[in-house]
């Protein structure tokens, strides 16, 4: 099934859903941050995308908003000894890096499709 090079799904859409980012409905990814080799519905090529380090800089800097205005603010109302906030952030962090990273991950690579940033996307 050929697709032309309109994006039917939006980047915003297929980075949330983790879809292919010309067709919307096959997988992306083949593993937790492997991207697969191609579609599986549509058979796009995958092998030319890479998110490089963008999706990471975008999670610390959002990951870090968060957490750090919360536990500033957990200090001022409630003054928990340091083992509680420990207790508490630690484990945001890494529930937030890890449930952000995917769709981050998926996100940049359907902006290049859409974009065509790389001269080897090839797009049916």
């Amino acid at each position: 099934m050929p697709y032309s090079y309109g994006m039917p799904v939006s980047p915003f859409r297929a980075g949330l859903t983790c879809k292919c980012p010309a067709c919307g409905k096959g997988k992306l990814f083949s593993g937790f941050l492997d991207v697969a080799e191609s579609c599986d519905n549509c058979g796009q090529d995958f092998s030319a995308v890479n998110s490089g380090d963008g999706p990471a800089v975008f999670i610390i800097f959002i990951v870090g908003f968060i957490v750090a205005g919360l536990a500033v603010a957990t200090e001022l109302i409630y003054h928990p000894p340091y083992w509680v906030q420990l207790t508490i952030w630690l484990p945001m962090i890494l529930i937030l890096s890890l449930g952000l990273l995917r769709p981050f991950k998926a996100y940049l690579i359907a902006l290049q499709f859409k974009h065509k940033a790389s001269s080897e996307i090839e797009r049916y």
